[in-house]
């Protein structure tokens, strides 16, 4: 099993301001939903909340949570070893963990791969960060489809992904 991580974040490794997505990106959504389809994705418990429809659809969704709560058509967890532990999720070839810094620096340390889109732009106002990409431990395997701003995609962008090295 492959662990990967799925993110946007800007030209500092800001990816977060005021309790929201830095901007939005018609186009990296689209670009999420087609990495992760019929893929598993573990989330926290406040990622899962904020999902308009509650679990993802096509996707096994995972959710870490230190509360009792139960979250309908998902795998609930009440830690990262519990999590990484489960069988089913040894069958995976691939899983995603998505959309909250704690999460990302929670997972980074034991991620495969990266998924990143870069997005060419410099927030202000940013108040969560992305960890350092460092060139010694990440080797970047492909970039591709630098998209400008238009209508659906407020800033360009560009997507990258990374494996880390052995």
């Amino acid at each position: 099993m492959k662990i990967s991580i799925i993110v946007a974040i800007d030209e500092k490794n800001w990816i977060w301001a005021k309790n929201q997505l830095l901007c939005h990106l018609g186009d990296d959504l689209k670009y999420f939903k087609k990495v992760t389809d019929w893929h598993t994705v573990i989330m926290w418990r406040n990622t899962y909340l904020s999902l308009p429809n509650g679990a993802l659809p096509n996707r096994k969704n995972i959710v870490l949570s230190q509360s009792n709560d139960q979250f309908e058509n998902c795998i609930n967890c009440s830690s990262i070893d519990d999590c990484l532990n489960l069988q089913e999720l040894k069958n995976w070839e691939e899983v995603f963990v998505i959309w909250w810094a704690s999460i990302y620096r929670a997972f980074f340390d034991i991620a495969d791969k990266l998924y990143i889109t870069l997005i060419h732009h410099k927030f202000e106002d940013a108040d969560v960060f992305f960890p350092e990409i460092k060139e010694e431990m990440w080797k970047l395997i492909s970039e591709w489809d630098r998209h400008e701003a238009d209508e659906k995609n407020e800033y360009p962008f560009t997507f990258k992904v990374y494996e880390r090295k052995k």
